[in-house]
């Protein structure tokens, strides 16, 4: 069908079921009676003398909006409005916790909200307290109750905040751009020595706000590039220390053409060489050990613990109920008072206690990983096609027209390689495909069962199977960027299609997944149009093929519906070159009329369609099996049915890229049903 373009990676923070400020105003009605409110009554107390009731009431908030449903009550109560003057509070426990409780709102409410805060005009003390946090390095300054709260520990939470605002917001990067806070952030990064969480969170929102920023690039701020290159140059192996290396190599790749061409050149094998090695770590092997290497020293922690209990003139039992509890606070608060909810409920990382330095490996590892195939995935990325591009590859012939499908996950087959020579020989130097490859893989058993069963370490379950979908996302923008040779030649791609159909059929639990079914569906698609173009044979039998069209199919997904049928046509269209293979032409032209005819989506009918038209177009093979499903009675009947839905339902709810698409199919069935007439006449 039409011309798609690869998919890029913009990394969402929030929950997909955040609350959105319209539901918050739709709830004003089921809210609580002011009086009696939580909301009400904490909100209140910001406006205490005392500070020790304001960072009651501000760690309080922290932790109730994290239930949606309490969120409309503070909302709609002005709640940013009064927190967002405690950013400048005279006690640092109280920046803190006030900072902490707008980062939980930003993330609980999700893009909407976040909308609404910087309307709101939070950014202006957010980058005020940034600042005064800056200045301040170095210094500590331990609240009244003796905790070691300092202005670095302000900053991290302050930090993290600008990040939700300026991933959901274009207003908050514009005011990032325009206050210059792309310095406040450098200053963060440069404790990475001294503070990683620090580092770190600032490289998650440097590389955030320089995606697509013209305007920091035009800037061509030569101290962004100097630390990102001395961070890019450290030589320590720690995995936070892998994480904040991939995240300035993400920074780098987003502000590249700000660089001189000799710059880009150094850069970009500097970049590879991060991501490589990101990649090159075996985090199946390396989770294991790190999590044995907690084992063996929380026990030794805890045998050391007991000693002293003994020694004390308490009950022991008393004394481990207790520890028990702030263990269980330390949980949920992130290790420390009043530390915030990360921005999904899937990715907890800011949540671990500061003192589970294993678990904090294993997720920095993860997550390296997971930037630096997304990275790579918009490294392989065409441009999208212009309007122009769109309407001449729509209206023309069915011969000229990509064999891709118009998913917006998708990429065109047969676009000239849209990777320069230099990229190009850059990452297959870094031997990235076979990288890429090892990552598609699921996860060790080893990891998931070990995972699985310790509740603390559950949370990296979601992590590696991102790791695993991102990775195949990277593949099929691989596929469609390199030639054949570069990917190993033919047995090297059959083997790849016989791993990707065997990870759609690995448990029942993947077809649940649609994530991870539109990943692996568009990463067999590319490569069995490549094997097609080829003239490599496919490797799917017809059962194979049969059952895994059926469960895609099922899919309420429309992206993983168009690959299945994209993968039908392809098959299809390849065995009817063969001999004998008449029956599965059958099988295969009796699924895809099934769809064409019952499916409500026009885009999924107007795929199968396109799939019918590439099976049966030529061959022997292809006009027997036709005539014995009676294949042009079947496309006559469905004709005028495709027609009316196309101009009764087109306009109001599909695209104009859609539709040209549609409309080319519409005459292309036309055209078919000739073609059909013509055979049956001879």
């Amino acid at each position: 069908m039409g011309k798609t373009k690869n998919p890029k990676f913009k990394r969402s923070q929030f929950s997909p079921d955040g609350l959105a400020a319209t539901a918050v105003k739709n709830t004003v009605e089921e809210a609580e009676d002011e009086e009696d409110s939580p909301a009400a009554e904490l909100l209140e107390k910001l406006q205490s003398p005392s500070a020790d009731v304001r960072e009651y009431a501000c760690a309080s908030i922290s932790r109730i909006v994290q239930e949606n449903q309490t969120l409309p009550g503070f909302l709609q109560r002005d709640a940013v409005r009064k927190i967002g003057p405690l950013l400048l509070d005279h006690s640092l426990t109280v920046r803190e916790t006030a900072t902490g409780a707008l980062r939980n709102l930003s993330a609980s409410g999700g893009p909407e909200v976040c909308e609404d805060m910087v309307r709101q005009d939070v950014l202006t003390p957010l980058s005020a307290l940034l600042r005064e946090c800056c200045a301040g390095f170095g210094v500590n300054s331990p609240s009244k109750k003796g905790q070691k709260t300092s202005v670095e520990d302000v900053a991290n939470e302050a930090v993290n905040l600008l990040w939700n605002l300026c991933e959901s917001s274009s207003t908050a990067v514009s005011v990032f751009n325009k206050a210059g806070l792309v310095d406040v952030l450098l200053q963060c990064l440069q404790k990475h020595p001294q503070n990683m969480e620090l580092a770190i969170s600032a490289a998650h929102c440097l590389h955030t706000v320089t995606e697509e920023n013209s305007e920091l690039i035009r800037s061509g701020n030569a101290a962004v590039f100097g630390v990102l290159d001395n961070i890019l140059s450290s030589t320590h192996t720690s995995m936070e220390n892998i994480l904040l290396r991939t995240l300035a190599a993400g920074s780098l790749w987003n502000l590249k053409n700000g660089l001189s061409s000799a710059q880009q050149s150094h850069t970009l094998t500097a970049l590879a060489s991060t991501l490589s090695h990101s990649l090159s770590l075996d985090a199946g092997e390396l989770i294991p050990q790190l999590w044995r290497a907690e084992s063996a020293r929380l026990s030794k922690d805890t045998t050391s613990v007991t000693e002293t209990h003994h020694t004390d003139q308490r009950p022991a039992g008393l004394q481990v109920e207790e520890m028990e509890e702030e263990l269980n606070d330390q949980k949920r608060n992130g290790g420390k008072p009043n530390v915030q909810m990360s921005r999904t409920k899937n990715d907890i990382s800011d949540l671990l206690p500061r003192d589970r330095l294993e678990l904090r490996e294993a997720k920095a590892l993860l997550s390296a990983q997971q930037t630096s195939l997304e990275i790579i995935v918009n490294m392989c990325c065409s441009d999208e096609p212009s309007d122009d591009e769109w309407e001449e590859m729509s209206s023309s012939d069915e011969s000229e027209m990509c064999a891709d499908g118009m998913s917006d996950t998708n990429s065109s087959l047969f676009s000239p390689l849209c990777l320069s020579a230099e990229l190009h020989t850059v990452l297959l130097n870094h031997s990235m495909p076979q990288q890429v490859l090892k990552k598609a893989e699921f996860p060790s058993a080893a990891a998931l069962e070990l995972c699985s069963k310790d509740s603390s370490w559950k949370c990296l379950l979601k992590k590696m199977q991102r790791v695993q979908c991102r990775a195949l996302t990277c593949l099929h923008n691989i596929l469609s960027s390199m030639d054949t040779d570069s990917l190993g030649g033919a047995s090297s791609l059959q083997a790849v299609a016989q791993h990707l159909s065997s990870l759609v059929f690995s448990s029942a639990e993947v077809l649940k997944d649609e994530e991870f079914l539109e990943a692996v569906t568009s990463a067999l698609r590319s490569l069995l149009q490549i094997m097609a173009t080829k003239n490599i044979s496919q490797c799917m039998t017809p059962h194979q093929l049969m059952g895994f069209c059926e469960a895609a199919t099922s899919c309420d997904l429309v992206s993983v519906k168009v690959n299945a049928l994209a993968i039908l046509g392809i098959t299809g269209s390849s065995l009817a070159k063969d001999k004998n293979t008449a029956d599965t032409l059958q099988l295969i032209g009796n699924a895809l009329l099934n769809v064409a005819t019952k499916d409500a989506n026009l885009v999924v009918c107007g795929e199968a369609l396109d799939a019918l038209f590439d099976v049966f177009a030529d061959g022997d093979e292809a006009e027997k099996a036709a005539k014995n499903i009676d294949l042009l009675s079947s496309l006559k009947a469905l004709q005028p049915g495709f027609r009316a839905k196309l101009r009764k339902e087109g306009k109001g709810k599909y695209s104009p890229d859609q539709l040209c698409v549609l409309d080319n199919i519409r005459i292309n069935l036309k055209r078919f049903i000739g073609y059909l007439e013509n055979l049956q006449r001879k």
